[in-house]
Parts: structure tokens; sequence; C-alpha cells
């Protein structure tokens, strides 16, 4: 029983060293979320490696990857702790596209939630065989906070 609680502290203090650098909204399946990943660029391909040679000098260009949004309806959230992800799907040039993010992944630099919606399940996975208008959430309504202002 006590390897078990090793195991929850670790993930815990992992867990508290990544909300430090970055902060984790609230956000269920239903609400549409931006996304920003890291995609890592520059590194050289292992065919470059076999080839040998002489090497071009490259100078140092930045930190090596550059930031891709990625906006979509979250469509599911599963795991916890550490080990928590969601998935999140878009429609791009008229195909639906889904990817499924890790939550405390180094590579997702931040999570915004552009809009929250009214859902009454867990998993939409029934939105992959919806297109157009029947495919589309309604946003949920503030109950006091915009009353309030």
């Amino acid at each position: 029983m006590a390897s078990l609680t090793i195991i929850q502290d670790f993930e815990r203090r992992q867990m508290d060293a990544i909300t430090t650098k970055r902060r984790v909204p609230e956000f269920a399946p239903g609400d549409t979320v931006k996304v920003m990943v890291k995609v890592i660029e520059g590194v050289e391909d292992a065919k470059d490696k076999k080839r040998g040679g002489p090497k071009p000098k490259v100078e140092d260009k930045g930190p090596g990857y550059r930031l891709q949004a990625y906006e979509g309806v979250v469509i599911a959230r599963s795991g916890a702790g550490l080990n928590e992800s969601f998935t999140v799907r878009k429609i791009s040039y008229g195909e639906g596209v889904e990817r499924v993010f890790p939550l405390y992944s180094p590579l997702v630099d931040s999570i915004k939630v552009v809009r929250r919606g009214k859902v009454r399940r867990a998993k939409l996975y029934y939105l992959r065989g919806l297109r157009g208008k029947r495919a589309r959430i309604t946003e949920k309504q503030d109950s006091g906070a915009a009353a309030a202002e």
C-alpha cells in the first residue's frame, strides 16, 4: 500500500510542476477549446545522419519549435491524475479530424476555453456521425456571472 502512495505523491508533484508553468482551465465535453501545441522543427532526419558528408552550417534560429493552434470541440475526457487526456474534434477542409492531447504534456503550451457547450453526456462520440447544423452544440448560458456585471 505504501508504494501506491509514493506513486501518487510523485504524480502530484509532477502535476504541480506543470501547473506552475501553465494554467490548466476547467473544461468539459462540449466546450470549444483552443490548444496551443508545440511543433518541433529544425531537427535532422535519420536519412541526413546516414548520408554523412559535410554538414551545412545552421545558425541558431530560436527555440527549435513553433506554436500551432488546434481549435475544436472537446468530445471526451478520460483518465485521471497525470495520465488524464482529452480528445478534440475539428473540421478541417470538410474532413473531421480528432486529436488526443495528454492534459499534462510538455508539448501542450496552453489551453484556452473559447466557448462553453451545453451537453448531457460525458462522451460525444455521436458527433462523428453528424454533419453541418446537426453537429452544432448550443452554448451554455451563464447563470449569475453575466447578471452581476
